[in-house]
């Protein structure tokens, strides 16, 4: 379905996502032109794998201890 104009389609835009909804795709126009498509949004999901990065991080012995400066900003003792 062609929609031919930005206002036009302002004005109808619950009926248009009911086309997108049903499997239509609609084009909007300006000036004659079609600048957008409006079509089903369709979310791609993987299925996750853990351990996916094992071996490839490596997390550094001092990672829990913050460098002096850092630590008495937020007030922590350095001792």
């Amino acid at each position: 379905m062609v929609v031919n104009t930005v206002t036009e389609a302002k004005t109808r835009l619950s009926e248009l996502i009911e086309k997108v909804i049903g499997g239509q795709e609609v084009v909007i126009s300006r000036a004659g032109k079609p600048v957008a498509i409006l079509t089903a949004y369709s979310r791609v999901q993987r299925p996750r794998r853990p351990g996916a990065l094992r071996g490839r991080i490596r997390i550094g012995e001092d990672f829990d201890s913050l460098p002096e400066d850092l630590a008495s900003a937020f007030g922590m003792d350095t001792q």
